[in-house]
């Protein structure tokens, strides 16, 4: 899970360590109530004592205004979500947390660490907490000598995160499963997010897999941002956009880190207050009427898609004639000439013409150079690769129909046969598997199996 933000993945600790980290990391929040998400009743908020309690102790002057700017914050987006509890209602609680097996951490980052934990009725989740032990937290004790207050500080960032968790859904966004808030004195329990298990985007992987499968995650990306555009809360924006904030449930992407993502656009009060300022480029945008930089938000987050995602997945292997308009999507997102809506049309145009085989080019056809076996498949093993393939033992690539099959195989020296598979990808297209040889055949009454006439001339069938 890469939900740690600046996770260090994969970390291993003892059996001492393991059980201290969370307490580190969850050790503030009295001020949290004590029966939200399951761990029992009370009306209390955040920000306030509960009932009993010590009074706490003074903070300095610049961390009390740090707390109450957040807990403005957290209660306006709470306002704008229509409240985070009705949401909440029937998610996984307290209750569940504490039945919790197999804890371990998958890595931390300045804010959160993030811990995978075996549900007692089954299945596995992603636990995240405040990371008490991060930097953001050090940084505020370095700074104010409050550990407490810092924890607390660190908190609202993920009481944001379950906010906007609670109210945005969507298929490339991590599902909120629940949330324990728990102020009984365990420090182990104390704000704890479950959420939605995945394993962390590897971009060197994904450079590896068929061009298909790289064209899912960026139509994926750009169906999340078109979502983010327009939500129930008004246009989001990433502000820590990064492939580490991102992660593969199930062969889909989905962005798991929220806690920097903000539903406030830039306010101005002229154009020159509204340029977009990247590392490489710069953007001017205008300043609306209502003072607020038009459009900020989805370009940012466009422009940080492109720049970490389309430049590297869209156009290596790509089908050749669909090269031209991948290149035109690379460019107009690269100057920002299309926004989120544009973008997303130009993707689903390309995915129309990839699953319909309209983009193939008109060329002689080849099946007519090959002999069809109806009933038989050739054994599978171990045989000649080819780049970008669906399997690591030989050539197995999506096609769009057996004359597409014949070219492919014409264009390889190797090739002597083919198989149309009943295997198919995201997009309905069959795979097919060529193979140098055809002798070792067996029967299979679902397979159909092409030979070369030249591979198979002088033998009998």
């Amino acid at each position: 899970m890469a939900a740690a933000g600046r996770a260090r993945r994969g970390a291993r600790l003892s059996a001492a360590a393991l059980l201290a980290l969370p307490a580190l990391a969850l050790l503030a929040l009295p001020a949290l109530p004590p029966g939200r998400g399951g761990g029992g009743g009370g009306e209390a908020r955040p920000g306030s004592s509960p009932p009993g309690s010590s009074p706490p102790l003074p903070l300095p002057p610049g961390l009390r205004e740090e707390l109450r700017q957040r807990r403005r914050d957290l209660r306006r987006l709470e306002a704008a979500a229509g409240g985070g509890e009705a949401a909440a209602a029937g998610g996984l609680g307290c209750g569940d947390l504490s039945r919790a097996t197999a804890v371990s951490v998958l890595g931390w980052g300045f804010t959160k660490v993030v811990a995978r934990a075996a549900l007692a009725g089954g299945g596995s989740v992603a636990l995240k907490s405040v990371h008490g032990a991060g930097r953001e937290v050090r940084r505020c004790v370095q700074r104010y000598g409050a550990p407490a207050g810092c924890r607390r500080l660190a908190a609202y960032k993920l009481l944001k995160e379950v906010t906007l968790l609670q109210r945005l859904r969507h298929p490339g966004i991590v599902k909120l499963h629940g949330q324990c808030y728990d102020n009984s004195g365990d420090a182990e329990l104390r704000v704890t997010a479950m959420l939605e298990l995945g394993s962390p985007l590897e971009m060197i992987q994904l450079l590896q897999t068929p061009w298909e499968e790289r064209f899912k995650i960026c139509l994926s990306l750009v169906k999340l941002l078109f979502y983010l555009a327009h939500s129930p809360l008004g246009s989001i924006v990433l502000l820590d956009f990064q492939p580490r904030q991102f992660v593969m449930v199930d062969g889909n992407l989905k962005v798991t880190d929220m806690d920097d993502a903000s539903t406030e656009e830039l306010s101005c009060k002229e154009d020159n207050d509204c340029t977009l300022d990247f590392p490489t480029k710069s953007f001017p945008l205008k300043c609306s009427v209502a003072g607020k930089c038009e459009g900020i938000n989805e370009k940012k987050n466009l422009f940080n898609a492109y720049r970490y995602f389309f430049t590297y997945l869209l156009p290596h292997s790509a089908p050749p004639a669909l090269r031209p308009l991948l290149s035109d999507i690379l460019n107009a997102t690269g100057d920002l000439r299309y926004g989120i809506n544009e973008t997303l049309r130009a993707f689903e145009k390309v995915l129309h013409l990839y699953k319909s085989g309209l983009y193939l080019q008109k060329r002689p056809l080849l099946l007519k150079d090959y002999i069809s076996l109806k009933g038989f498949r050739t054994v599978e093993g171990e045989d000649y690769k080819c780049w970008p393939s669906y399997s690591h033992l030989g050539c197995l690539l999506s096609i769009h129909s057996a004359e597409e099959a014949a070219a492919i195989c014409n264009s390889q020296l190797q090739c002597q046969s083919f198989i149309v598979t009943q295997h198919r990808t995201w997009t309905g297209r069959p795979l097919a598997s060529f193979q140098s040889s055809w002798t070792d055949l067996i029967p299979d009454t679902n397979a159909v199996v092409y030979i070369k006439r030249s591979a198979s001339s002088g033998e009998r069938f």
